[in-house]
């Protein structure tokens, strides 16, 4: 792989990586408002992703307001660790709840038509917890070999 070397090609870097962190602030915005919205807070499980988000949203105003120190970068990729997670195991546990849903109406539903009811099904949306994936891919995108981080190596 290509070092960076020339300045032009540290400030695309740089200007690519503050678009990023935008979009990432509008994502975490944008989803913590529609899950308040939502009231997404029926059981524990439910407040993981709202906690997620909030903290995400804290990270990225201590990491825009300390200049993007080394802490903050490592923080924001800790916590797209946790969105991952959390966005994966948000599918799995609305195809759950969308399944059980299914089988209250239609209790003779099992294997595959079980399968293709639940996924079909409007509510709750079974890919909606994916935004939560995108959220953290995108924030690992940011922190890839961020240049705070690469700086610190010995």
């Amino acid at each position: 792989m290509r070092k960076i070397n020339s300045i032009d090609d540290r400030s695309v870097l740089d200007r690519v990586r503050r678009v990023l962190l935008a979009i990432l602030a509008l994502g975490i915005a944008g989803s913590l408002t529609e899950l308040i919205l939502l009231n997404h807070t029926e059981d524990v499980f439910q407040w993981v992703p709202l906690i997620l988000l909030a903290a995400g949203g804290a990270a990225l105003v201590w990491h825009s307001a300390s200049g993007g120190g080394g802490a903050s970068v490592r923080l924001l990729r800790w916590l797209s660790c946790g969105f991952v997670a959390a966005g994966l195991a948000g599918v799995y546990f609305h195809f759950q709840g969308s399944a059980e849903f299914k089988l209250e109406s239609q209790p003779n539903l099992a294997g595959m038509a079980l399968f293709w009811q639940a996924i079909r099904a409007k509510t709750p949306p079974i890919l909606a917890p994916g935004t939560m994936v995108q959220l953290g891919l995108l924030g690992f995108v940011y922190t890839y070999k961020h240049s705070i981080l690469e700086q610190a190596k010995p």
